[in-house]
């Protein structure tokens, strides 16, 4: 059923449904027909176990959908108020479907939820029911907004390189100006990210970027190299050797090649030592050449040497140069740890952990003076 044919008595009835066949038949599940409404409740809802004469209320709100934003600003507030007339009030909201980071949100503030894909968490005491069951955990595509504005594509990897990058405050248009994005783009991008709480604002200015999250839900929705095409290759004389032959290229190939990956990584985070050379390649340079300057020899399996076509010059972004080779950001090398192979997330997170502890290091403290400050 599209979402836009989910009217609230749908909604209802079949959470209802997915509610009593978790239960099981011993149990009613029974809507009032008329509830009081208190505090803007959409319906109560009595769950009783046969032969006993115990039953516990829900008062459930019915959301067409249900973002972190909602969760904080409406929900939040809604069940204080309500656990101060009553400490046993169990507000549970039924929705098509609740992101992962939403459920994680209603479990902290003890809300109980219900999607039609199956996420359910209810905890009453009296009488004693507890239910957690896991379904979707992307939006099935009948049901979800997200398709029209997320942090896939290389757009939303520009802005989000930039909102990490930068401390606030700022405004939509110095960011459209300096990340090259339309306006409306931008606009667009910064609501989906308000209403997921990654980011925060006061009026039109942004006042607070949750810069480690918005990484790792940029990485969700990207592949090191399930998204980027690239190109494997041996190293004949070593890896050593092929960061001599970059350093020794001439400034128009030495600026179209970054290090990033494990190497890069192992500058912050060395948890461990070896793994494979990854190279971003500017779309201006032909991979295959670079492959015969430095010496490579081409191989589909057991690659030593990746080189990874950019997917857009925003990977190039505040790269610094270390010990004569080009590295990419922190923020890009974050980025392309989480989203990629074996133990490249584990030391993305590293990466992340050192980000949070040097901030003066690599974050700008001014759109207007942005810059590819020292970063490692």
């Amino acid at each position: 059923m599209a979402k836009d044919d989910l009217t609230p008595d749908k909604l209802l009835e079949q959470g209802l449904a997915i509610l009593s066949g978790l239960l099981g038949s011993t149990w009613t599940v029974t809507p009032r027909p008329e509830p009081e409404e208190p505090h803007g409740i959409d319906v109560i809802v009595e769950v009783k176990a046969e032969g006993d004469s115990t039953f516990t209320q829900l008062l459930v709100e019915l959301k067409p959908s249900l973002t972190p934003r909602v969760v904080d600003e409406v929900l939040v507030p809604k069940v204080g108020l309500l656990r101060r007339l009553s400490q046993y009030t169990n507000l549970m909201v039924m929705a098509p479907w609740v992101s992962p980071k939403t459920q994680q949100l209603l479990r902290h503030h003890g809300i109980s939820y219900l999607d039609l894909t199956g996420n359910v968490s209810l905890r009453v005491r009296k009488p004693a029911i507890v239910i957690h069951t896991e379904g979707a955990t992307r939006s099935p595509k009948t049901l979800s907004q997200e398709q029209r504005t997320t942090l896939a594509g290389p757009k939303a990897g520009r802005l989000v390189r930039l909102l990490a990058d930068v401390h606030p405050p700022y405004r939509a248009t110095q960011l459209a100006q300096s990340a090259g994005l339309s306006l409306a783009y931008i606009s667009r991008l910064l609501d989906a990210l308000e209403d997921q709480l990654l980011l925060r604002r006061d009026g039109r200015i942004i006042t607070d970027v949750d810069w480690q999250e918005l990484l790792r839900a940029r990485a969700t929705q990207s592949g090191l190299l399930r998204h980027n095409s690239y190109v494997g290759a041996l190293a004949p004389n070593g890896v050593p050797a092929v960061m001599d032959d970059i350093r020794a290229l001439p400034p128009a190939q030495f600026d179209g090649v970054a290090v990033t990956g494990s190497y890069a990584a192992h500058r912050v985070a060395p948890l461990s030592a070896g793994g494979q050379l990854m190279l971003y390649v500017a779309p201006r340079l032909n991979v295959d050449d670079l492959v015969d300057d430095l010496g490579l020899l081409p191989v589909r399996e057991n690659a030593d040497v990746l080189l990874l076509r950019a997917p857009d010059r925003a990977v190039f972004d505040r790269a610094v140069t270390l010990d004569g080779l080009q590295h990419v950001a922190l923020s890009q090398l974050v980025l392309d740890c989480l989203s990629g192979p074996g133990r490249l997330p584990a030391e993305g997170e590293a990466v992340l952990k050192y980000m949070s502890e040097h901030h003066d290091q690599w974050r700008n403290l001014s759109i207007e003076h942005l810059s590819g400050k020292p970063q490692f």
